[in-house]
């Protein structure tokens, strides 16, 4: 028994001894392989990934003069393949490695500015197999205004913050031949904010613009940031029947989702964040009660708003796709809580269904339900622009289009903005009441 003990405390304190050396100890006798490393450049960091087939056992640390990271990861059998990273607009200038010790593998960051890294394991998951994940944040000067240098804004353009779901190594769902979520999503955003920044009276904004991942936190704070009147959040639907079809648009719900399909993809989207292992709001420093209440007061006036855009977004895109639900949904998604920006998350169809996957390739389909969605939001600002927006002053003075949708009528048009049936014939000069859908009706000025 003393034999035991004694042999206790001396692989404990070899153990000690290797980690305050800035080593460590394999969690496996048998060595682990890395099967690919990726590289993903976004607006303020760098992200690389290995997938490594076993247990990870590494350590991270920087060096000065010259400056590099370092990365030591245990027991690994071959180095991996690093020629075809993509270092332009990095802070990365060079990528080598070596082995260390007989076993273990050293990767050496020769970096060409400052960075802040931060470093984390992620589990394998249905995509990918176990990961190392190392984020390397740029290092910027910040400057700030005094409150004299904030000057209010008049006739300012409305913001909308336009957000391509998924990502970087979250490609989000497949589709037939390979397609990709991540890539459709971001090629309908840029078509739309491309149509917002046509019109004078918008500014689209774009939350990625590129390849990358974006945590759902981060993708509402640069909406935030850009002081966003509206957020969009662009995706394609899958589910694991292939028949499956239809175009959808969301809002958030406090109280859960509003069907089970809503439910299942608002767990599925959630989840995003932990393939790409975002880390959830900390609010433990906060009276539960008092964020609680703040948090409902402001986030029923959103979700208010929230709604009735997407009452037209969906009657827009009606005329374009068909639609999976003939009313706007509600469901917990994660990208939608920002309770000071009305939001909704459009799923433009079902990636999943062949003749779907293949409309949402075409240019030419997917030019069509970005129009629909601009031209929906364009209808619901037209109704109440902001004030202090040249919108609102432009309404003043000149008439704006509206687009019939299916199920639109005259008289219904006239009740949403006020005006009466007569004076938007005449103004028309409509012989009749009788409208078509696509068909673009003139509203006149107030």
């Amino acid at each position: 028994m003393q034999v035991i003990g004694k042999l206790k405390i001396y692989i404990t304190t070899l153990s000690f001894l290797s980690l305050m050396s800035g080593g460590f100890l394999a969690t496996s006798v048998s060595a682990s392989e890395i099967n690919s490393v990726r590289l993903w450049r976004a607006p303020d960091n760098t992200r690389i990934v290995f997938d490594v087939s076993g247990n990870i056992n590494y350590h991270v640390f920087q060096l000065d003069n010259p400056r590099r990271l370092v990365i030591d990861i245990a027991n690994i059998s071959q180095p991996p393949l690093l020629d075809h990273l993509n270092l332009k607009s990095s802070p990365i200038a060079k990528v080598r490695s070596a082995k260390r010790n007989g076993k273990d593998l050293r990767v050496v960051l020769e970096l060409k500015a400052q960075i802040s890294p931060k470093h984390f394991t992620l589990k394998a998951n249905e995509q990918y197999s176990n990961r190392l994940v190392v984020d390397l944040f740029d290092k910027k000067r910040t400057t700030s205004r005094s409150v004299e240098e904030v000057v209010e804004q008049s006739d300012r353009k409305i913001i909308i913050a336009i957000d391509a779901g998924h990502g970087g190594e979250d490609p989000g769902a497949l589709g037939p031949k390979r397609i990709r979520e991540k890539n459709i999503a971001l090629q309908i955003a840029r078509r739309l904010d491309n149509l917002f920044d046509k019109d004078p009276s918008y500014d689209g904004v774009l939350v990625r613009s590129g390849d990358y991942y974006l945590a759902h936190r981060k993708r509402t704070q640069i909406a935030r940031n850009n002081q966003a009147d509206f957020f969009i959040s662009i995706h394609a639907d899958a589910f694991t029947d292939s028949r499956a079809y239809g175009a959808s648009v969301y809002a958030l719900s406090n109280k859960g989702a509003t069907s089970e399909a809503a439910r299942y993809l608002a767990k599925n989207q959630n989840n995003a964040d932990l393939i790409g292992g975002a880390s959830t709001l900390n609010l433990g420093d906060k009276d539960k009660m008092l964020a609680g209440v703040l948090l409902d007061l402001s986030m029923t006036a959103t979700m208010n708003s929230s709604l009735e855009a997407g009452q037209h977004v969906l009657k827009q895109m009606g005329s374009v796709a068909r639609l999976h639900k003939k009313k706007v949904e509600q469901a917990g998604f994660l990208v939608l809580k920002s309770p000071d920006i009305p939001s909704l998350l459009i799923e433009t169809g079902f990636i999943s269904n062949p003749k779907e996957a293949r409309q949402l390739s075409s240019a030419t389909y997917q030019q069509r339900m970005a129009k629909a969605i601009y031209n929906g939001l364009d209808q619901y600002y037209s109704k109440q622009p902001p004030e202090g927006t040249l919108l609102a002053k432009i309404i003043d003075r000149k008439p704006r289009r509206y687009i019939v949708a299916r199920g639109d009528t005259l008289s219904e048009i006239s009740a949403q903005y006020k005006i009466s049936m007569t004076r938007i014939m005449r103004y028309n000069k409509m012989s009749s009441s009788t409208i078509r859908v696509g068909q673009e009706i003139a509203i006149p000025g107030r």
